[in-house]
């Protein structure tokens, strides 16, 4: 069906029910190698809320929850290479195991930037859990330790990711028209 939000989208690459299949997975396996320990899960906003709140619920463990704004994008549809933290931490991480929870590994310097980041502060292990990887637009060597989908070189939306603030709200993965986001 056709509506104000799936008219930008060229194709859809993982549909609803995928994305629900593949988050259970990944929760079911962070459960398993998390169980007996308290992990403190850190979403990097916004784009991983969507995907954050439906793993947490698929990880039967107690766990901890924070956040963090980090921005390396802003409105562009590529990494500026400098990241910012608009939002940090709360609570001390010294001695914690973290799972980072991120919507999309691209270039790596996100992630990279925050590994770092959080090694600093004192972090006993840092696990990153990413819905999509996109290996094709890599310019640090990051890698993930558990990955949602592998997708193509191309601009997607959906289920947390964004252009420009929008699209968050689409319940599956697609491919972003190139035209709606060359006319800006």
């Amino acid at each position: 069906m056709k509506n104000e939000l799936t008219n930008d989208i060229l194709k859809v690459l993982y549909t609803e029910d995928e994305i629900h299949q593949r988050v259970q997975e990944l929760g079911a396996a962070i459960a398993e190698e998390f169980a007996g320990r308290r992990p403190l899960f850190v979403g990097i906003l916004k784009g991983s809320v969507i995907f954050l709140a439906d793993l947490i619920r698929a990880c039967p463990l107690l766990c901890d929850l924070e956040m963090m704004a980090v921005s390396s994008y802003g409105n562009a549809t590529a990494s500026s290479g400098r990241v910012r933290i608009n939002f940090d931490l709360q609570q001390d991480v010294r001695g914690r195991d973290l799972i980072i929870v991120e919507d999309i590994l691209d270039s790596g310097n996100t992630l990279s930037f925050l590994k770092d980041y959080l090694n600093a502060k004192g972090a006993a292990s840092i696990t990153i859990v990413t819905l999509l990887d996109k290996p094709s637009g890599r310019q640090k060597a990051v890698t993930a330790d558990y990955i949602g989908f592998t997708v193509p070189d191309a601009f997607v939306v959906g289920y947390g990711l964004d252009y420009a603030q929008l699209y968050r709200n689409l319940p599956c993965i697609g491919v972003l028209k190139p035209e709606v986001y060359q006319k800006t």
